[in-house]
Formats: structure tokens, sequence, C-alpha cells
């Protein structure tokens, strides 16, 4: 086709929102397939699909680097036909998907940078694959926790306090908290009982915890953001209680369709997409944010996880 002009066939090709989404998204930065499904978290020969066909008509080129292969914006050369791809762009920010996807490049080309995430996914990966001896994930974690440095904590939504527990193995104080009573007793007897004294239960909300204003190194909500009432607010507070540099980390449940867990588990939320974390992180102040799903259940309801985190 004449790249020069504009063709009934791309009038036809640029007709579908789909293609209206890769678009707005390769006009920001070239992408490979992988890259773009977890975007858009639409299926990979589906992209290869839409992608096929914006090549067809000259308005995504690609280039291969090893493996992969990206697909990055093809500049129109005639104003005629630039004025209509700048149409189409501003019709690709009208659709449902538009800041979503934004986010969500920009946390994509972020992990890109991150080498160190890239090589944790392969030793992972690796790890259970061969048996031997004393290789396991719970020798593995006691290994990591010794290397701890004397920090503070704050377990915000805590339950009875398993991690907290963990963590005051080596840190110098863990704080957690629940808005459980009892469970919040259970906890201080269970700490006295086995003797750990740099453990404090308190009660309160991790939307509002009692906790002094930036005086914890690490705020960690796991399996909790999905009991907040306000998610914005338990993130606000979050970095509120941080010392200057200190750091957040969330584990929780990737958006899910499972919603009998609102009934069995008491959730308020099936989980969160990816660049709602990202945006309600980003509203609360926190810089170098990351997100990364780190566990695939194999049974359904096929659970993700997802570790979100960022720093003051």
């Amino acid at each position: 086709m004449d790249s020069s002009g504009i063709s009934f066939k791309l009038l036809k090709t640029l007709g579908d929102p789909t293609r209206l989404r890769l678009i707005a998204i390769l006009n920001q930065n070239e992408l490979s397939v992988n890259e773009i499904q977890e975007i858009t978290h639409l299926g990979q020969s589906r992209i290869s699909t839409h992608l096929r066909l914006l090549q067809e008509v000259g308005v995504l080129n690609s280039r291969r680097d090893g493996k992969k292969t990206f697909y990055y914006w093809n500049e129109p050369v005639c104003a005629e036909r630039r004025n209509f791809m700048q149409l189409a762009l501003r019709a690709a920010k009208e659709l449902e998907d538009y800041q979503s996807d934004l986010v969500n490049l920009k946390r994509v080309l972020a992990l890109r940078k991150n080498k160190e995430q890239l090589f944790f996914n392969q030793v992972a990966g690796r790890f259970g694959r061969v048996y031997g001896p004393g290789r396991s994930w719970q020798a593995f974690g006691h290994l990591l926790l010794r290397i701890l440095p004397p920090i503070t904590v704050a377990d915000l939504g805590s339950g009875e306090g398993l991690i907290s527990e963990l963590l005051a193995k080596r840190c110098k104080k863990v704080i957690a908290v629940d808005n459980s009573e009892k469970i919040v007793e259970f906890g201080k007897e269970k700490a006295i009982k086995n003797g750990i004294k740099n453990l404090e239960f308190r009660l309160g909300d991790l939307q509002d915890p009692p906790i002094e204003s930036e005086s914890v190194d690490v705020a960690i909500l796991s399996q909790a953001l999905h009991h907040a009432q306000d998610p914005q607010k338990a993130l606000n507070s979050a970095y509120k209680i941080l010392k200057s540099g200190g750091s957040v980390m969330i584990l929780d449940l990737r958006k899910h369709s499972f919603d009998k867990a609102r009934d069995m588990f008491g959730d308020l939320w099936t989980g969160f997409a990816e660049h709602e974390l990202h945006s309600w992180l980003e509203s609360a102040g926190f810089k170098n944010i990351e997100i990364t799903i780190v566990d695939r259940e194999e049974q359904p309801p096929n659970f993700e996880t997802i570790l979100a985190a960022g720093e003051k």
C-alpha cells in the first residue's frame, strides 16, 4: 500500500477500538507483544493479529532484538495521512481503557529497566525444577530474614501477626495494627508467651493507624488492602507514618471475578488492577513504584498475587 495517502483499508483498520488502543500506546514507546499483553491484558494471539493488520496498512513497523520482536509507530510522511493519524490518536483518548493503558505502560517501562526483578523471576522459576536435599522456600526465607537490617516495621492489617512474628526475629521493632480487639489481645498474649519483646500489637484501623508520623522504616499491607473501605486513604496513611526514604510493600490479590470471596473471606474488594494500585501509590506521594505479579494459583479460581512497592 502507498503509505503517503489514506486508503479505504486504512480507514477500515482504524475503525476497530482494540487497534486504536494499540496505536495509542505504541505512539508513546516501542513494545514487544509480551509487554503489550501486560499493559492491555488482551490475549497474545489477538494482539498479534491486530499488530499484523496495523503493519499491513503502514501504521506500525517492527524490528527484531534476539528472540523478541518490538513494534513501533511509523511516522506518516504526507500531511494528509499525518492529520488523519492524529485524529485516530485523539479518538483513542476517548476509549474507556486509555488512562489505565497509560498507567500500565509507565509501569511496564519501569519494569523493563529493573534488571533485578528479571533476575529474581529467573531464579524463582528455576528453584522448584530440580529436587535437592534442603532446597525449600522455607529455608530460603530464613536465610533472607537474617539479612534484614535493624529497622522499624509497621504491619498494617496484621491479623494474628504471622508476618509480624517472623520480622520481629530480626527487626528493631515491629508494630502490628489490626481492627479486631480479639485478634489484638491474642497477638499480645502470644508475643508475651514466646518472649518477643520488640513486637507491639495495637488496636486500630489501617486507614488511620495509631502510629506516629515519620516513625517507621517500612509499612507492610499483606492481604489487607482489599479489606479497606478506602484504599487511597490507607496508602496516604502509610505514607504519613514512614520516615523519609522509607518504603511501603503491598501483597494483595490481582483483580478477579470470584465474587464469593466477599462472603467467604469478608473482602470488600475483589483484588486490584495494577493501574489502580499504581495510581493510588502515586497520588499518596510514593516514587520508584514497582508492581508485579509474584504468584499464580494453579487451582480455580486461579488467584494471582500482586507485589507493589514504593518509596517515600
